[in-house]
């Protein structure tokens, strides 16, 4: 089996412009403070259906031959929906095998790009074992996320993109799940510059990839993630052992907690909505660090399909991790006036309360006390420990 080159990659470009389009990238000042370098933004998420998805599958399915014919796929999300717009592209049928907890939003537009959608499993390698059932009894193409030479290619046309754009950059930091996308990227960089750093990240909850890189060879436990478009157990090997091992630098890990702060900066900050997936790139650029990353680095946003109903917690979440929201569970004598001393307060040091609960039933509340907690979005950490300490002296328990 010949390997990916620069040439096939820049044969793919035509083809992949066909139905994908060149993203933005910008050098984000707020970012780059955070990092200590100059840190550029790749907004993939940004593209046709929401992800880098689309340069593969289209590049793969533009090539198949036969009236009528019919794809199928197995995706968490957006490789279900690049298979399914680049299948309507061509007057191919596609059938979809998501898993069961996918999120709603890639689901509805997996169906919208006129895919049948077949939800099947708990994680994105059972989806898989159903999918190839369903293609050997009915015959179908199958088109596989990451493990194949033209979506592999397809993928590689966003290395040649950010080159053009950037040429300068020392380091590139790119989201890995089962290793296509930074494989694509790094070909065509280590082509173009060979001193360019590529660095991957995964979500410490699907780690796999990092595990043969540290060469521990141990399968992670897959847990629920919020970077579900990363979440794969088992990792192709021979992706691996062509392209990762002798192309990337390091792998890092990033926890839930790094990636939905990530999410909440670059939806403050950046101004742009990212999933999960795509902001553990930023989140790996924070641990990675200035002296690694070199003087100018590149994050690959590379999603923005978002479950809504799911953001609210990512935000909450982000925000508390930043200091900027916080509970502060007070007891305190049960005279009246007393509530409105509390609140006072927290308007005197410029907090905001979003929430109150107030009991006089909890078991840690003597007679004539009550348990009083406020919910309050505040500055930072440091904003929150003074109105807590605030409130300590005014009495409180």
């Amino acid at each position: 089996m010949s390997l990916l080159t620069l040439k096939d990659i820049q044969n793919a470009l035509p083809r992949v412009y066909e139905a994908a389009q060149k993203t933005p990238m910008e050098l984000s000042k707020s970012a780059s403070k955070l990092v200590g370098t100059d840190l550029h933004l790749k907004f993939e998420n940004h593209q046709r259906t929401g992800s880098f998805k689309i340069r593969g599958s289209y590049n793969k399915i533009s090539q198949l031959k036969g009236e009528g014919l019919h794809v199928a796929a197995c995706s968490a999300g957006n490789h279900a929906q690049g298979v399914a717009l680049s299948a309507s592209l061509k007057n191919f049928h596609s059938h979809i095998v998501m898993p069961e907890s996918a999120p709603i939003a890639k689901v509805q537009a997996t169906k919208a790009y006129g895919a049948e959608v077949i939800l099947h499993g708990q994680s994105f390698d059972e989806a898989k074992d159903h999918c190839q059932k369903l293609v050997k009894q009915n015959n179908w193409t199958f088109i596989h996320p990451y493990d194949d030479f033209d979506v592999m290619a397809g993928q590689g046309s966003l290395g040649v993109e950010i080159f053009d754009q950037c040429p300068s950059l020392t380091s590139v930091v790119i989201p890995v799940g089962g290793g296509g996308l930074i494989s694509g990227v790094a070909t065509a960089f280590k082509a173009l510059n060979p001193k360019i750093k590529i660095y991957g990240v995964v979500s410490e909850r699907a780690a796999s990839m990092k595990g043969l890189f540290d060469k521990s060879n141990k399968t992670a436990p897959l847990r629920p993630t919020i970077a579900d478009g990363i979440a794969i157990k088992y990792p192709s090997e021979s992706i691996y052992k062509n392209y990762i091992e002798k192309l990337v630098d390091d792998i890092v890990e990033v926890s839930e907690e790094e990636i939905a702060m990530a999410m909440v900066f670059l939806l403050e900050r950046a101004k742009t909505l990212v999933e999960g997936s795509g902001a553990a790139s930023f989140a790996g650029a924070l641990k990675l660090g200035a002296q690694k990353l070199g003087p100018e680095s590149c994050a690959l946003l590379c999603g923005g399909n978002v479950d809504l109903n799911l953001m609210a917690s990512i935000i909450d979440k982000g925000m508390s991790e930043r200091g900027r929201l916080g509970r502060v569970r007070v007891v305190v004598d049960d005279m009246p006036g007393r509530l409105n001393q509390l609140t006072q307060i927290i308007a005197t040091y410029g907090a905001n309360v979003l929430d109150v609960q107030h009991s006089r039933l909890d078991p840690d509340v003597h007679i004539r006390e009550t348990a009083i907690e406020f919910l309050i979005a505040t500055k930072d950490s440091d904003h929150f420990e003074d109105v807590k300490n605030a409130l300590i002296g005014l009495g409180a328990k």
